[in-house]
């Protein structure tokens, strides 16, 4: 009996596999791994902080031999991910096997090229996080505890292959940042220098944002899309600006949403915490709710009074 119930179940599922669409690749060309992308994203931070994630200490003496094992494993691993990835798209589908392994190779080649100025912006990222946070002690407690900076070297690294035009392995990094820090910053956006999330749980940021140099943003902070054009069919139209663009020197604080790739927040502005804004603001700006109002319940006569006290 329970051997004719399995059996049912089984050829239920296999059916809702025949069709060509849907949640089942079968057939389809190997995907890149997930447990691989996260390896391989721990070995590009160890190449851009070494000695802050290793069980050992490494010397002046071993680094240069360190970095040839780091470099060459990310190399092999990265290039062979991302042939894995290139297969998958079906303008590609033509390319003989020995093109398709040159151009993974080029592409590994090119990022692994930027990353001596990933770290670069990476200095200017954790100098903000130490010039911005009164309890940053130095630099090292930066790199090793600080979420925001862990999310932020991950997207510098991934936004770097999204350029390349790599699918799949960019948000397959930010979305392991996502797992471990709460905060989801797609690897399309554009981050200027010396960026800072403070604390982070929560933070949104999607493909199209634009942010500039000097930007401290705060826990819960969403720059997000406002609608989504849809065709004839009532399909959602892929691509477009969706996104906000928040200009240098600005601070957002904790839960302000801002929506719409027309808004732009101007330089030097404030944004308080919890804002929800829709539509630009110009240079020096800032931008609160009005603070709620205090009252005092009596309570002899339960009557409110407009003063000391906030109502609860």
């Amino acid at each position: 009996m329970k051997n004719n119930k399995l059996s049912e179940i089984i050829e239920q599922i296999l059916s809702g596999y025949k069709t060509d669409r849907g949640i089942n690749h079968i057939e389809g060309p190997n995907l890149p791994s997930k447990k691989s992308i996260e390896e391989i994203t721990l070995d590009i931070l160890n190449i851009i902080f070494p000695g802050y994630y290793e069980k050992q200490e490494i010397s002046r003496e071993d680094i240069t031999l360190y970095v040839w094992e780091k470099v060459s494993s990310v190399y092999h691993s990265l290039s062979h991910e991302i042939l894995k990835s290139l297969k998958a798209i079906p303008e590609l589908a033509e390319k003989s096997s020995a093109d398709m392994i040159s151009l993974s190779i080029r592409k590994t080649v090119s990022f692994l090229s930027k990353i001596q100025q990933i770290r670069e912006k990476l200095n200017g990222d954790v100098n903000a996080a130490f010039e911005g946070d009164p309890a940053a002690k130095s630099f090292d407690e930066i790199i090793v505890s600080y979420p925001g900076l862990f999310a932020i070297a991950v997207y510098r690294a991934a936004h770097e292959l999204y350029h390349l035009e790599i699918p799949l392995i960019p948000r397959i990094m930010t979305e392991f940042a996502h797992g471990s820090t709460g905060i989801d910053i797609h690897p399309g956006a554009h981050i200027g220098d010396n960026f800072f999330i403070d604390h982070g749980t929560g933070i949104v940021i999607g493909e199209t944002s634009l942010i500039g140099n000097n930007v401290k943003i705060y826990q819960g902070v969403s720059l997000g899309a406002l609608s989504f054009k849809k065709d004839k069919d009532g399909r959602i139209v892929k691509g477009g600006k969706r996104h906000p663009t928040i200009e240098d020197n600005v601070v957002i604080y904790a839960g302000a949403t801002i929506l719409g790739g027309e808004t732009v927040v101007g330089r030097d502005s404030v944004i308080g915490g919890n804002v929800w804004l829709l539509k630009s603001v110009p240079p020096g700006t800032t931008l609160i709710h009005q603070p709620p109002k205090p009252v005092l319940r009596d309570k002899n006569t339960d009557a409110l009074q407009d003063e000391y006290m906030y109502y609860i």
